[in-house]
């Protein structure tokens, strides 16, 4: 079996099966939640220690108001009700992406939430929340910039290590493997820098549709993967040997 430490899900669908078993777009965001509830409890089960979910893309901004305004509804209720949840289950959470934007009172709970878990241990969960790949890498690299004018680093200490320092992901391994939902297949300007080398796996299933069994097929999937980050398998070494 692959080690895996960490994984991360595109949940993608909520609107298509919304649209199509409620008539309604928000419905299946609503549906989304319940899901996002029985994975975090089963990646736990799966002693995996960072479950990393893309909850809101900085692109997602330019979907109609009414649905924006839902989503930030589902966010606020989210935070207020699963709180006490989250910091008696010994969770850690981490929010990634550029949260500025965000209302100022789901700002104030975020930051809550993160404080009040920080010394958590049993498990990690990142929320991706006005997140871009993109976004991220130009945050850091200004962020670096500033340091170096302000001498704290020098050119010469610039490489992966130090950059990965700047990361909304610091500290953390890179995603093992990284599911989507409903059938896309592409990563949508997600965790472009941490996911090198993560196995992909796509499902066409709406993400209200995905179920533990459909996570256990990921898993089996990902343990029969060979995982060679850029180097030869022993048997592909013996073959150019001969």
């Amino acid at each position: 079996m692959n080690p895996l430490n960490h994984v991360a899900i595109i949940m993608d669908g909520n609107g298509r099966w919304g649209l199509k078993h409620k008539n309604s777009r928000n419905a299946g965001h609503k549906a989304g939640l319940a899901t996002v509830e029985k994975i975090i409890k089963e990646t736990i089960r799966n002693k995996i220690k960072f479950l990393t979910l893309y909850a809101f893309s900085t692109e997602n901004w330019n979907r109609a108001a009414h649905e924006v305004a839902s989503l930030m509804r589902l966010f606020r209720g989210y935070l207020q009700t699963k709180y006490l949840d989250i910091i008696n289950n010994n969770i850690k959470v981490t929010f990634l992406g550029d949260t500025n934007p965000l209302p100022s009172d789901i700002l104030s709970q975020m930051k809550k939430l993160e404080n009040e878990s920080r010394g958590n241990n049993k498990f990690s969960l990142n929320i991706a929340l006005n997140y871009g790949g993109r976004d991220e890498i130009i945050r850091s690299t200004k962020s670096m910039a500033e340091d170096l004018l302000a001498k704290k680093i020098g050119i010469a200490d610039i490489n992966e290590e130090l950059f990965n320092n700047y990361l909304d992901t610091k500290g953390q391994n890179d995603p093992d493997l990284i599911i989507r939902t409903a059938g896309e297949k592409r990563l949508s300007n997600f965790l472009l820098w941490q996911s090198t080398y993560s196995e992909l796996y796509f499902s066409d299933k709406m993400w209200p549709e995905f179920s533990v069994d459909c996570l256990k097929e990921a898993l089996d999937s990902y343990n029969l993967r060979t995982r060679k980050f850029g180097t030869l398998t022993n048997s592909t070494k013996k073959m150019f040997a001969k």
